[in-house]
């Protein structure tokens, strides 16, 4: 059979997941340990340290790019200077040659127009001096060769305007105004986009300067481009990612290694129970493999003697001896396996038991069993109600001359079994044959283990003599149990 070898991926694959586990428990345990308190501090450390390394290197850096182009590629060029503005004293454009005509200008044309209704030909003539309007007959020469009568209209600004006579020197003068101030207005555009166009040609000399620089550094053709890569824009997304993760590992890992620890202190609890129980199904074993013998020996003793004198009652003494011997064999085993079982296969060892002793005591020994038939299935430990009759019969009745009663009673008090055996003997420890209570003290060390506080033994005064002892148990009925 040939043993297939791995491949090195898989070993430093194994390698890896092997400290990646290892290096998780490490930082889990870290986290467990320290308090919220730090935790928090580091937190905030974290966030402002991955804020302050995503714009320095290694994390961000920039580069620099020089792109040709093809010798084709023609300079941006200058703009051309705006066109010079028309001196003031240019005749005005004719209607159709003008698409939209100033307001201003159609204003002067307006007033002109006035004029001309008046009569004559209007001479209108603009200087250095101001503005100066002649009218004149049609047919005359200008303004300096006017014929005589002539009226004179002189505006407030000093305007001189000559009309034939007899016409209205008012309604000229009303026109003269209305043509000077849209003459006026049309100046102030002008002067306005005569500005506005020398603004406009100092922009553009700066951007032309500012493009023949570009173009003294760099040859023709060439453009250069200045890249800017980030690669610390995720740091703050994982630091917050990170601090989460660590949190929820915090509060998880910690419940884990409490559950682990409280696992751990249960099955230590168990198994130390299972050896107490252990040690006191052994004690009771070796009181019964000591009990058991001498019992026995007396019994078989006995069996003999009535052989001879009462062969009747030898027999009835075999027969229960026979039935003991059944019954208590099972029961022997159980209780060293720590098993339950009902209180009527407790009786059945009982009742043959006591067959016995009365046989040997005869009318020293009176017994009395009180046990309902619906409390037989009840689950009750083995070999303690044995004990109980027992320790009664040796260390209470027979010690005494004229012997006693012995009562085995079960009953359910407050919801619980309670099985008491009373005596009418000498008295608890009052006999020369009081034993050393180490049956007694197993029977509790078994109620502590099986039922913990639920269980309980009592020792008391009989209050016709002797002793009264009571074993209590939780009630509970075994299915299948025998009547």
């Amino acid at each position: 059979m040939s043993l297939v070898t791995p491949s090195p991926w898989t070993l430093r694959w194994q390698r890896f997941s092997a400290a990646s586990i290892r290096a998780f428990h490490v930082y889990a345990g870290w986290l467990v340990t320290i308090s919220w308190k730090r935790f928090f501090a580091l937190s905030v450390l974290l966030v402002i340290s991955a804020a302050l390394l995503q714009n320095i290197p290694p994390f961000s850096w920039s580069f620099t790019q020089q792109v040709r182009h093809p010798a084709a590629a023609t300079r941006p060029q200058p703009p051309a200077p705006p066109k010079a503005t028309p001196p003031a004293d240019a005749p005005l454009p004719a209607p159709e040659a003008a698409s939209q005509p100033a307001p201003a200008a159609s204003k002067a044309r307006l007033g002109l127009e006035k004029l001309r209704k008046l009569g004559g030909d209007i001479h209108v003539r603009i200087d250095e001096t101001g503005v100066h309007v002649t009218a004149s007959p049609k047919g005359a020469a200008s303004a300096s060769s006017a014929p005589q009568g002539a009226a004179a209209v002189i505006s407030e600004d000093g305007i001189e305007v000559r009309v034939p006579a007899g016409t209205d020197g008012e309604s000229v003068r009303a026109a003269l105004e209305e043509a000077r101030r849209a003459l006026q207005e049309a100046a102030a555009d002008a002067r306005e986009a005569a500005r506005e166009a020398k603004q406009d040609a100092e922009e553009a000399r700066r951007e032309a300067e500012a493009l023949a620089r570009e173009a003294a550094q760099h040859p023709a053709g060439d453009t250069v481009t200045t890249h800017e890569v980030s690669l610390g824009e995720f740091l703050p997304s994982l630091a917050m990612f990170w601090i989460v993760a660590s949190a929820i590992i915090k509060i998880t890992y910690k419940q884990q290694i409490q559950a682990e620890a409280q696992a751990a202190q249960a099955v230590e609890v168990a198994e130390s129970e299972s050896l107490k129980r252990q040690v006191v199904e052994a004690r009771m074993a070796a009181m019964q493999a000591q009990v058991e013998p001498h019992f026995l020996f007396n019994t078989l003793a006995s069996i003999d003697h009535l052989i001879e004198v009462d062969p009747q009652r030898a027999s009835q003494m075999q027969k229960n001896l026979i039935a003991l011997l059944r019954a208590s064999m099972p029961t022997m085993r159980e209780a060293n396996d720590g098993a339950v079982r009902d209180l009527g296969r407790e009786l059945a060892v009982i009742r043959p038991y006591l067959e016995i002793l009365k046989v040997r005591m005869e009318e020293r020994l009176a017994t009395q069993i009180d046990v309902p038939d619906g409390l037989l299935s009840a689950e009750f430990p083995p070999m303690m109600v044995q004990t109980l009759v027992e320790n009664a019969i040796k260390h209470g009745l027979e010690p005494k001359p004229e012997g006693g009663q012995l009562t085995l009673k079960a009953e359910i008090v407050h919801g619980k079994l309670a099985v008491t055996v009373a005596d009418t003997g000498l008295g608890f420890g009052r006999a020369a044959t009081a034993g050393t209570g180490v049956g007694l003290a197993n029977i509790r060390e078994r109620l502590q283990l099986l039922y913990g506080g639920k269980g309980s033994l009592t020792i008391s005064e009989n209050p016709g003599g002797g002793t009264r002892v009571c074993i209590q148990v939780p009630y509970k009925s075994l299915e299948g149990a025998a009547a």
